[in-house]
């Protein structure tokens, strides 16, 4: 088979694969796998993605319902009751008014956060086809809305990964706004629908995955791995941005509190503000004669404001996701070794970080709508002649509280260092051509020969005894010293 950018180079087991130093993980331009192909195995256990695929089917098919139900019911509300109209959706609790409501927010929210999330599966396969096609899939996660395919018609394209970003915001500041006690407004209902379905359209352009040749070095082995910060850089970038945004809610309280109507010492702490709650804070008031400027600017209000901490969470799926391809690797050296064929489903439910962040995302966007409102002003015909913004100075506290832990406790995991000798890596591609060469459905990683000068460590179908500790391995066939290059080696 001719070796090049677009194809898989497929040669015998005796290859230089090498313990790499993860702390410089090469760049490459494509990738060459040396493992053991299944024509020698013979045994075909070629994972299709077939139980994802179906997966993901049923999730964009569920999103696109939902969507569609948007759709037609903010339809419906507009054409009998105008572009201002609302229909009554719960009856108002006489303790709490805004109680019901809430709970409504958070719950719209979670089924947003599940049609978001399917979109983004299939939105992120179709990225990693995009990217393999073109000979710059480097690692197998990736930050989806920020990491752009060539080609401006490219689903995965600059121009339409930007609108994915504005849509994925747009899904969220609609269902800040969309309920007004007791009633549940039209506009954003449709906004809603119609931002889901044009990410369900730019998802499912979806294209094949190829596979994509660099070599490594032989090393000793090291009891401890680097973390997720040092061998990935968009990580790093991650991370910093979600401190950004904690240092932009505490520099957002404090000017709440500066600029506030009132305060006194008996104002107690709340989650829910109650209605009177909002002289707690600093409200401004926008004139309009014209309901759909009113609607623009109001959308546009909660947008702006919302989208950052949209953009952050999301990011913060990379962190997520690389920790568990990590976490799948490290599985080589259990005892039940490492299966290359997982129910996708049954990975992410049994994955704390995976449950974390999905719980995180809806309650971040619920809080953040909680300390940031938007409330309508309407004539004695319903109609909008302005709306009141709103910013609470408790909620907005709460609001930098939960942004602080999320930071941390993805801080945290993203410093964490990989105990034991078996390399890192952190779904880089090239690494796991370099430290697979055995293919099965079960595979351990381990020590597999004593040779002069270098010993040798790879995968196999049985369990493999460790590696030593004070050898220095490289592939069976290695023979030449490494060249000083950080992350290469010199081919025998």
């Amino acid at each position: 088979m001719e070796a090049s950018s677009n194809t898989i180079e497929l040669q015998d087991w005796q290859s230089t694969l090498t313990f790499l130093p993860h702390d410089a993980l090469p760049d490459s331009h494509s990738i060459t796998s040396y493992a053991k192909s299944t024509a020698e195995t013979g045994t075909d256990f070629y994972d299709r993605s077939v139980t994802s695929s179906r997966y993901a089917i049923a999730g964009v098919a569920c999103s696109s319902i939902v969507s569609c139900c948007c759709i037609v019911t903010g339809t419906v509300i507009i054409s009998t009751r105008g572009i201002a109209g609302k229909i009554q959706l719960i009856r108002p609790s006489s303790s709490n008014p805004n109680l019901q409501a809430e709970m409504l927010t958070l719950i719209l929210t979670l089924i947003v956060t599940l049609c978001t999330e399917s979109i983004g599966l299939m939105h992120g396969i179709s990225l990693r086809s995009a990217l393999a096609s073109e000979a710059r899939l480097i690692f197998s996660t990736n930050l989806r809305l920020f990491t752009a395919a060539h080609g401006w018609r490219n689903p995965n394209g600059t121009l339409l990964n930007g609108l994915m970003a504005i849509l994925l915001i747009l899904s969220y500041s609609s269902v800040s706004i969309a309920l007004f006690p007791p009633d549940i407004m039209g506009v954003p209902l449709l906004v809603l629908g119609i931002a889901l379905l044009l990410q369900v359209a730019i998802a499912s352009c979806m294209r094949n995955v190829v596979d994509l040749n660099i070599a490594e070095g032989p090393a000793m082995p090291s009891e401890t791995q680097p973390s997720a910060w040092q061998a990935h850089p968009h990580i790093r970038t991650v991370v910093i941005f979600l401190w950004g945004l904690v240092v932009a809610c505490t520099g957002l309280v404090a000017f709440l509190r500066y600029k506030q109507n009132s305060w006194n010492a008996s104002t107690s702490w709340t989650l829910i503000p109650p209605p009177e709650d909002g002289i707690y804070g600093i409200s401004y008031y926008l004139p309009m004669d014209i309901s759909v400027q009113a609607w623009i600017l109001a959308i546009g209000n909660i947008t702006v404001a919302q989208g950052p901490l949209t953009l952050g969470v999301h990011c913060s799926e990379l962190i997520v996701n690389t920790i568990q391809n990590e976490g799948q690797w490290r599985c080589a050296t259990a005892r039940k070794g490492l299966r290359t064929m997982v129910n996708p489903l049954k990975a992410f439910l049994i994955n704390p970080l995976d449950l974390v962040l999905f719980v995180m995302k809806p309650a971040l966007h619920w809080m953040f709508g909680l300390s940031f409102s938007v409330q309508f002003v309407t004539d004695d015909n319903h109609i909008i002649v302005g709306f009141f913004t709103k910013m609470l100075v408790i909620q907005t506290f709460n609001l930098c509280i939960a942004q602080f832990i999320f930071a941390c406790f993805f801080t945290l995991i993203a410093l964490r260092r990989p105990r034991g000798p078996q390399p890192a890596t952190y779904g880089h591609l090239q690494t796991l051509a370099n430290l697979v060469d055995e293919w099965s459905p079960v595979m351990w990683w381990g020590h597999k020969k004593d040779e002069i000068p270098y010993c040798h460590a790879g995968t196999s179908d049985h369990q493999l005894p460790d590696v030593k500790m004070d050898c220095v391995y490289a592939g069976s066939g290695a023979t030449r010293v490494p060249s000083t290059h950080p992350g290469r080696s010199t081919r025998s």
